[in-house]
């Protein structure tokens, strides 16, 4: 069984910085293609940035890029979000995920972690 444990989130303010982190069990974070989403009230599911099994390719959604970076350590299995300058706007629940057959839909996701950003 395929499980996705979120930590790391809390209260950082504006301009501040913060790392989730992603436990897999049960599929080493190396086979698949990970990536993170977040949602925030009122809006839908935004598909933050991705980072493909082979590592080779990264997609980071207009908003957050040359901010946050996804990277992964396989000996822990596990992958994380680093959110650098961080704004009151990136306030959301955030997931991370998997996609295990890589066709760019993503498969398991975790249980969401709490992101507040103060101004």
């Amino acid at each position: 069984q395929v499980q996705l444990a979120e930590s790391g989130g809390g209260l950082v303010q504006t301009g501040g910085s913060l790392r989730l982190s992603c436990a897999v069990s049960g599929r080493s974070v190396s086979s698949d293609t990970v990536g993170w989403a977040r949602q925030s009230p009122g809006k839908e599911r935004e598909i933050v940035g991705a980072l493909s099994w082979d590592g080779r390719t990264t997609y980071y959604a207009d908003s957050v890029k040359g901010r946050f970076t996804i990277s992964r350590d396989v000996t822990k299995n596990t992958f994380y979000l680093q959110m650098n300058s961080v704004k009151p706007e990136d306030t959301a629940v955030y997931y991370c995920a998997e996609d295990i057959d890589r066709n760019a839909q993503f498969d398991y996701w975790g249980q969401g972690t709490q992101v507040t950003v103060s101004s």
